[in-house]
């Protein structure tokens, strides 16, 4: 099996999100509906991503809507490319936000094409064998390597398979640009790796946060709109946007290409602000607008854990997954009795020994799975049951079309504490950094010396 570079898979996993093409976008815990999933390895129960808690464009359309260097983007590629945005929201997009979403992706669309440009200018033009195999990779982890029903599904979005590729190739085109021109600049010396590492050490065990930002920047006379935006966008977010999908089109920070993952920071890292909102937030939940120096934020708690101590994500978990369904055609008072009934048994439990021989009596299936990881729960699950003692349950979850049915933890292995990061990581993190900051002048250079037409 051919191993890929990080690189690519990181540029995989950004054009996925974008695309609504994996469940790993960052969306807030408040969801209009719970779908039905099918079990895995990592998710052996089959468990949806959003539980409930019981108690058309035309294609023949191609106006120019800008110019740029003398390559046209039309409409219709702001429709499609629009189209791989809204897929991953599961709330309808109100018109107000909508002219703004389409403004920001022709904004994209400009700077996309000035990153191919410039690549083929360098004579780095990015090879179609690159972009077919990146979307290759693509339908093979969502579609069974079937690209002819990925092509298909792009299209019942109003997307196609054209604009994704361009995408791909954009990013393709960056990477090769930044190898060149930015990466082999970029020096971090062993001082500063070994300053970084003596600091973590001496904060052993303080909390440290995974944080998504959406920045948006704004100064005294623009001040009012930019917040309004902010206010918009937060509330798709929590109608059920997708939180890496909104970062890659909105977000002004370095940040946005994945998605607005900061990755892991304590407190002391980030603006006052925005410390002060995250000190009081939980896995899971959205903040925002916030105002700090330079503009608003909008920002995503995705995880939380405390430094160079053991992730509480990582325990290896014993579970035992009780559940009931509901004939065909029940009625609401038939399996308001049934839950009912089903609630009387699980309030008789006293620990897992007791869980076969009661669910046979109720017509309950039991699925017991000794090796399942923490962090491969949904969300809210997953902040339920690493605070449950072992016997207990989790509160009963699903409707009357995926059934009912609760978590029973029955053991759990901590993992050790984690040391400090290896050298080579901590190195690898701030050249990082500072590379994503050249790139941003090297784009607004780009920007200024381009020719750019608009309709």
């Amino acid at each position: 099996m051919k191993l890929f570079s990080k690189a690519l898979l990181a540029r995989t996993g950004s054009v996925l999100a974008a695309a609504g093409l994996v469940g790993l976008a960052l969306t807030p815990a408040t969801l209009p509906a719970q779908t039905v999933a099918v079990p895995t390895a990592d998710n052996p129960f089959g468990l949806p991503e959003d539980i409930t808690l019981f108690g058309k464009a035309d294609p023949d359309k191609r106006t120019a809507t800008a110019i740029v260097n003398g390559y046209v983007i039309t409409g219709t590629d702001i429709d499609q490319r629009v189209a791989l945005v809204t897929a991953a929201s599961e709330a309808p997009i109100a018109e107000e936000e909508m002219l703004r979403l389409r403004v920001q992706v022709l904004r994209n669309l400009i700077d996309e094409t000035l990153k191919i440009q410039a690549a083929e200018a360098a004579e780095l033009a990015v090879k179609r064998e690159e972009v077919e195999q990146t979307y290759q990779q693509l339908a093979g982890q969502n579609f069974g390597g079937d690209t002819k029903k990925m092509d298909a599904y792009l299209a019942s979005i109003g997307s196609s398979a054209a604009s994704l590729k361009r995408q791909i190739e954009g990013e393709v085109a960056w990477e090769n640009l930044l190898r060149r021109n930015i990466m082999p600049f970029v020096n971090v010396s062993a001082e500063e790796v070994n300053d970084v590492l003596k600091r973590m050490n001496e904060a052993k065990g303080t909390d440290e946060y995974r944080v998504g930002e959406i920045f948006l920047s704004a100064t005294t006379e623009n001040r009012a709109t930019v917040l309004q935006n902010a206010q918009a966008i937060m509330q798709q977010l929590q109608q059920g946007g997708s939180f890496v999908a909104y970062a890659r089109q909105y977000s002004e920070a370095s940040s946005a290409v994945v998605g607005g993952d900061l990755g892991w920071l304590r407190l002391g890292q980030l603006p006052p602000q925005l410390a002060a909102s995250l000190r009081n937030m939980q896995a899971g939940q959205l903040q925002g607008p916030i105002e700090i120096p330079g503009g608003f934020s909008i920002v995503y708690l995705i995880n939380k854990r405390q430094v160079l101590m053991a992730d509480p994500s990582e325990a290896m978990l014993s579970l035992k997954q009780i559940s009931i369904d509901f004939p065909d055609g029940v009625t609401q008072a038939q399996a308001e009795a049934r839950v009912a009934e089903f609630n009387t048994y699980l309030q008789s439990l006293r620990g897992c020994a007791d869980v076969e021989a009661g669910a046979a009596k109720i017509g309950a299936e039991v699925v017991s799975n000794d090796q399942i990881k923490a962090a491969n729960l949904p969300e809210q699950l997953r902040a339920i049951i690493l605070n449950l003692q072992i016997g207990q349950a989790t509160p009963p979850f699903g409707g009357i079309q995926e059934g009912v049915r609760v978590l029973m933890l029955c053991g759990r292995d901590d993992p050790k504490d984690s040391g400090a990061p290896t050298f080579a990581a901590v190195m690898d993190q701030i050249e990082q950094e500072r590379v994503n900051k050249r790139a941003q002048r090297f784009l607004r250079d780009l920007r200024n010396d381009a020719y750019i037409e608009y309709n």
